[in-house]
């Protein structure tokens, strides 16, 4: 896969998950349409796992619509 500069600042995140995840084997940044940069797996670094980073840290209320009522209010308005 091929992008230009700009393309690349805009979705550097997205590429990036690309390649981490296996869908895009390497990805060239290009310059005026001449490939100047190769993004690729380092595999000697580990990729983080952030899902399930807070299990069993947080707690949550039994009942989630408690207090709906409340917080419309707060808003100006009630359900």
């Amino acid at each position: 896969m091929q992008v230009n500069i700009l393309e690349a600042k805009t979705n550097l995140s997205s590429l990036i998950r690309l390649i981490e995840t296996g869908k895009e084997e390497k990805v060239i940044i290009a310059r005026y349409g001449k490939p100047v940069v190769k993004m690729v797996v380092y595999n000697d670094v580990p990729v983080s796992k952030r899902i399930g980073v807070a299990k069993g840290k947080l707690k949550s209320p039994v009942n989630l619509d408690e207090h709906n009522d409340e917080v419309a209010a707060l808003f100006g308005g009630g359900l």
